[in-house]
């Protein structure tokens, strides 16, 4: 089976991508590089995690009680994480034009972000203070987190609402 490279298939792709102004094609680009430079970067450090951990394997030093290693090794997988969710919100960014998605992604990598150092400090050098600014971040996150998804979640009531009654919704 051929690839259709007709004309007025390769258009409305090609139209969409590129976008309406000059900005929005700039801003497209971005993404794309953006995109391509963090699945290398996440490729990277999932690479070197499973380096590291078969290596802690290999020489039998993968000790739970070894309280130097499995922060380490959680702080490399967060890195992935953190780098996946922010994959993720280039693609969102890149297919929605909708402030709540990206607000709460951005939300959310915070949130893994700052988890991340929660789970790397050290617990023989702890400063109190250092705890309780990361716990109230975390916090704040959170509660931030909470009150925007849950405004779209009334958005989306009102627009079912409005569909099911058949008047335009206020986005209209």
């Amino acid at each position: 089976m051929a690839l259709d490279t007709t004309p007025h298939r390769i258009g409305p792709a090609f139209r969409r991508f590129l976008g309406n102004t000059l900005y929005e094609t700039f801003e497209h680009l971005v993404m794309l590089t953006l995109t391509v430079v963090i699945v290398v970067l996440i490729a990277v450090a999932a690479w070197h995690l499973v380096l590291t951990t078969y290596a802690l394997l290999a020489n039998g030093e993968l000790d739970p009680g070894n309280p130097v290693i499995y922060p380490n090794v959680f702080a490399m997988f967060f890195t992935v994480l953190i780098g996946l969710e922010f994959k993720r919100s280039f693609l969102i960014v890149s297919s929605t034009q909708t402030s709540v998605v990206r607000i709460r992604s951005i939300i959310l990598i915070g949130l893994l972000a700052t988890l991340r150092k929660f789970i790397i400090l050290d617990l023989k050098e702890i400063n109190v203070l250092e705890v309780l600014a990361v716990a109230g971040a975390i916090l704040s996150l959170g509660i931030v987190y909470w009150l925007v998804r849950d405004q779209e979640t009334r958005a989306l009531d009102q627009q079912m609402r409005a569909a099911a009654s058949g008047l335009p919704s206020a986005e209209s």
